[in-house]
């Protein structure tokens, strides 16, 4: 089978990481970059991603992540991860969650490749509009408006990886 092929079918979600095993730096890079590789509406490149390794840093974003979410305080909406990829995008590009969207599949799918557990976890919108998401922003000097599109959390899952489900009847329409 093609290599890509298999990538795509074999990746699962992760929703338990060790949090001790951090991926090493040049991974990171490397999945990283397969997201800056991501197509964008008319090559605008709307989005941009901020990787989170500091983990005081991580735990505000799970404990931000966790309020939204309405889950209680023993559950890390993050499953443990140790590291935080947020793709955000600028808003005034029409196709800004669509670029962020890519950018987020092309990311997991190159962690997959690598060796490395992954899964998109949703509320960046909501964390990056509340005080918190927009003084981490400013404190990186990031001053235009734009919207959280997803976390995509990475590391090293513990246990075993799940077996794709069926894909379900209907699927696919042709129109020849």
């Amino acid at each position: 089978m093609n290599e890509t092929l298999k990538v795509i079918e074999e990746r699962r979600s992760c929703r338990n990481f060790d949090p001790n095993k951090k991926v090493a730096p040049e991974i990171v890079e490397k999945i990283v970059r397969a997201g800056t590789y991501a197509p964008t509406g008319k090559g605008k490149q709307s989005p941009i991603i901020i990787v989170v390794e500091n983990k005081e840093v991580r735990d505000r974003l799970m404990k931000e992540n966790r309020e939204i979410f309405g889950i209680p305080e023993i559950t890390d909406p993050f499953y443990g991860a140790p590291t935080i990829i947020i793709v955000l995008a600028k808003k005034s590009i029409r196709t800004h969650v669509y670029d962020g969207s890519v950018v987020m599949e092309n990311m997991m799918l190159a962690a997959e490749s690598l060796g490395v557990d992954s899964i998109w976890i949703h509320r960046a919108k909501e964390e990056f509009e509340s005080d918190y998401g927009k003084e981490l922003l400013q404190g990186l000097g990031i001053t235009e408006e734009y919207e959280g599109i997803g976390h995509c959390a990475i590391g090293y899952r513990q246990g075993e990886k799940l077996e794709a489900k069926p894909r379900k009847d209907n699927y696919v329409y042709y129109i020849k």
